[in-house]
């Protein structure tokens, strides 16, 4: 299992919100197609066809929570994760 699985296991679990990496966040929304602009600490992802705009910010090393939920939200309103039901 590669690290992006794990943290979109992580992710759609919602049970460690608050635990995850937010380098491992980065690159899950990059792997899923997300287009990435920095401003200062703001990350801002978009993706042709999806409305919304994530906007991230690291707390320390780690994503905060509400972000993550945020991300999980539009992963399966989208159903960006491959899922088939």
């Amino acid at each position: 299992m590669t690290r992006f699985d794990k943290t979109l296991e992580k992710v759609l679990r919602g049970a460690s919100d608050a635990n995850i990496e937010f380098s491992d966040l980065r690159q899950l929304l990059q792997g899923l197609g997300f287009e990435e602009r920095i401003r200062g600490d703001h990350h801002i992802y978009t993706k042709n066809g999806i409305i919304e705009i994530i906007n991230l910010q690291p707390k320390g090393s780690k994503a905060k929570p509400y972000q993550v939920k945020q991300v999980r939200a539009l992963i399966l309103k989208y159903k960006l994760a491959g899922e088939n039901d």
